[in-house]
């Protein structure tokens, strides 16, 4: 404890920067733009886009456009042929490969070493510090963290360029004594075979004294069971008593809660949300009671938002972090040091505050169902499951949903297929109650649910055991950075899911 104190301390002058967010804002991230150009300027991006003579914002707006992956790709792809100077300065070594969770193509974003240090990395001890915060008798560094990361097969693209998971491009470039506060060995969390690593991570560190995890709730929840099993014991607590803390990221974890708490049944454990994507470190839990991180604006990432409400307009109104408004639903559009400008990520947030700026994530700017004006957004549908596991003593360990269009003689609805832990009470009081709470979270699907008209009542399959991990290992995304799309205009995954529901 007196370590983990020790090392607090000198987290101080870092707390003392990021409590200047609340009233410094707009300053800080002008500042951040400003370094961004600065840097950029004698790329061919820069070139193109008279970087040399940007002196503000607005300037910035008018001449350099929004991007999407396609748009960037063609530029994207002579980085990793070996190309210097294109969309940031030098030659990016590293590309983290998507995961993909829009579509199944991938995608391959790049990683400078400007956005591993100033960005990544710094996020990480953010997280720590915000942390020390939160918990200010922590014995963090008294014993072994577990980060339980993706695939981590690195591949050469070309000559000194290696593509693959972020996970991987951070533990090859991490410090030698992190090694000394982590497990499992990096050459247990290089493979790259999932079940094999599951069984060696299970092997090497069931009998150490881990105190922290860190990865995404849905592949952690699959390590978790592996080491009661091995263990013999009924709850983690038993294996790891000095267990207090969980960096989740990656999914919502409203509907894995109930399943940590009982697997960790033990009070003073502490759940910390992350915003950690391939494209940069975006946002930090920095309060339990509230489910909102902080929004991170000084490490290398300069923020503008488009309303999802006019997303698809034509030329819908782009906006800096300054003009957000509290409760509105925006798609991210960020640009980095690493040479991604005004590029649309995919994922839609809200703000919860403006001072300073806290988001929850509400979705994907592709992942929601709009067949019938509903807008039904993945934060709407992650709480819905949760409440009406509450109200029926139900357990979910994943779900998609998806539309069943209106044809002759029929009305449309949702279509959903849950994987239970625990199935509920009564499947048609779940069906229920998780339409009450989508009509009382979401009035556009209130609207469209009014005495069946347009949307008739939600319909449920139950998923056999093993369903979603059998349906994600069939298409090549087994791991920690892999996540089971949740919601979908089209009926692709579900009608995949249903099949092979009904083969096994």
């Amino acid at each position: 404890m007196q370590f983990t104190k020790f090392f607090f301390h000198f987290l101080d002058s870092r707390l003392g920067q990021i409590d200047r967010y609340a009233d410094e804002s707009e300053e800080i991230q002008e500042q951040q733009l400003l370094s961004l150009i600065d840097s950029a300027y004698d790329t061919e991006w820069g070139r193109r886009y008279n970087f040399d003579k940007l002196v503000n914002y607005e300037q910035f707006a008018k001449l350099v456009p929004i991007s999407s992956y396609e748009e960037l790709k063609p530029f994207i792809d002579r980085m990793m042929k070996g190309e210097s100077d294109i969309l940031w300065k030098g030659r990016p070594k590293w590309f983290a490969k998507s995961s993909g969770t829009t579509n199944d193509k991938s995608k391959f974003i790049p990683v400078s070493q400007s956005a591993l240090d100033e960005c990544h990395y710094q996020g990480a001890k953010d997280a720590i510090a915000l942390y020390s915060r939160i918990n200010p008798n922590s014995r963090l560094f008294s014993g072994k963290s577990m980060i339980l990361g993706g695939s981590h097969k690195l591949l050469e693209a070309s000559s000194g360029i290696s593509v693959g998971d972020l996970s991987a491009i951070l533990l090859q470039n991490s410090p030698e004594y992190f090694s000394l506060l982590r497990v499992p060995e990096k050459k247990i969390a290089l493979m790259d075979e999932w079940e094999s690593k599951i069984k060696a991570i299970v092997e090497s560190t069931y009998n150490q004294d881990v105190v922290s995890l860190a990865g995404v709730p849905s592949w952690m929840l699959v390590l978790l069971k592996a080491v009661l099993e091995k263990s013999g014991k009924k709850d983690i607590t038993e294996v790891w008593p000095n267990l207090e803390l969980f960096f989740h990221g990656g999914i919502s974890f409203l509907p894995y809660r109930s399943l940590y708490e009982q697997l960790i049944p033990k009070q003073g454990m502490f759940y910390v949300e992350t915003y950690n994507a391939s494209e940069g470190f975006f946002a930090i839990q920095n309060d339990i009671s509230d489910r909102s991180m902080l929004l991170m604006i000084d490490i290398g990432i300069f923020y503008e938002f488009i309303p999802m409400d006019q997303f698809d307009q034509v030329s819908p109104p782009i906006i800096p972090l300054s003009e957000v408004e509290v409760g509105r639903n925006y798609a991210m559009v960020i640009t980095t040091n690493s040479g991604l400008w005004r590029y649309i990520i995919g994922d839609t947030v809200r703000f919860t505050s403006i001072k300073p700026h806290k988001i929850q994530v509400t979705g994907r700017t592709k992942h929601f169902i709009n067949a019938f004006g509903e807008e039904l957004m993945v934060d709407n549908a992650d709480r819905a499951i949760v409440i009406a596991c509450e109200a029926t003593g139900a357990k979910v360990l994943d779900y998609t949903a998806a539309p069943i269009y209106m044809s002759e003689g029929n009305g449309g609805a949702h279509q959903w297929i849950v994987e239970f832990v625990t199935p509920p009470s009564d499947i048609a009081l779940f069906i229920d109650e998780m339409d009450k709470a989508l009509k009382s979270l979401n009035s556009d699907y209130e609207a469209k649910r009014y005495k069946g008209m347009a949307l008739g009542l939600p319909q449920l399959v139950v998923a056999k055991n093993g369903l979603f991990a059998q349906w994600m290992a069939n298409r090549g995304r087994v791991g920690g950075q892999n996540k089971v799309p949740r919601l979908s205009n089209s009926r692709e995954y579900i009608e995949q899911l249903i099949d092979l529901n009904s083969s096994m």
